[in-house]
């Protein structure tokens, strides 16, 4: 999916999702993000041996404080823009909460920097979230809610948060086009292709059977684009 349309489709569900909610004030919106470096906000700090980070110098120099926090960017992340857009805090990493935290309540954000659909991607990383481990801990998540306020006021909460999801690069920049793992050998592009979208539509039902409804996946960005890319391309 191209980007501009990627955006388009974002920007159209925030606004209905805006309509959705005039009535209520903003922080009755609850929000769970689900990702990789491009919506990370921190998680990775928290991984002692993990490769991808970037809580060190020039990472931040645009955000508040001028300061690193984890964020794989010099300023805001995709999740904190539309957090903003919405009129809500950007969630905080889950990492970073104890594991009754009332902060679960107003949403979390458990993307990894090396994340991806498939739980071998990053493997070089040695320590990341895959989004399989970014489910198993929303399911924490899940409990935790129900015991704070009850199974029907949890259900609830969960169906009417927003769910945004990035994932997917990184299955192919850090695993399908990486000559020394085995999937770029073993698929062909169709194939892996298909891979991804039945391990994604696994996963999705996943998120449905512990109460999302209102999920948004905003796909891949142009991959040639990334940083790393350019530097390897001959063109």
């Amino acid at each position: 999916m191209a980007a501009p349309l990627v955006l388009a489709l974002v920007t159209a569900a925030i606004i209905a999702m805006e309509a959705d909610h005039t009535s209520a004030t903003p922080p009755s919106l609850v929000t769970f993000i689900f990702g990789d470096s491009l919506t990370e906000v921190g998680n990775n700090n928290y991984l002692q041996y993990s490769l991808a980070r970037s809580d060190f110098p020039f990472y931040g120099i645009d955000y508040k404080n001028g300061k690193p926090t984890g964020r794989f960017s010099n300023g805001r992340t995709i999740g904190d823009i539309i957090s903003e857009k919405l009129g809500i805090p950007s969630p905080p990493p889950y990492l970073s909460l104890h594991p009754n935290d009332d902060a679960i309540l107003k949403g979390v954000n458990y993307a990894s920097g090396g994340a991806g659909i498939l739980n071998d991607t990053g493997l070089y990383f040695i320590q990341r979230m895959s989004f399989d481990d970014q489910i198993d801990y929303f399911e924490n998540t899940t409990k935790v809610i129900k015991r704070k306020i009850g199974e029907r006021a949890g259900n609830n909460l969960l169906n009417e948060a927003i769910y945004f999801i990035g994932m997917g690069s990184n299955d192919y920049i850090n695993n399908f086009l990486q000559p020394f793992l085995p999937d770029g050998q073993q698929y062909t592009p169709d194939e892996f292709l298909d891979l991804l979208r039945l391990k994604l539509a696994e996963q999705f039902t996943r998120l449905y059977l512990l109460g999302a409804r209102k999920m948004i996946f905003h796909g891949l960005g142009p991959l040639g684009c990334i940083p790393s890319q350019r530097a390897k391309s001959t063109f």
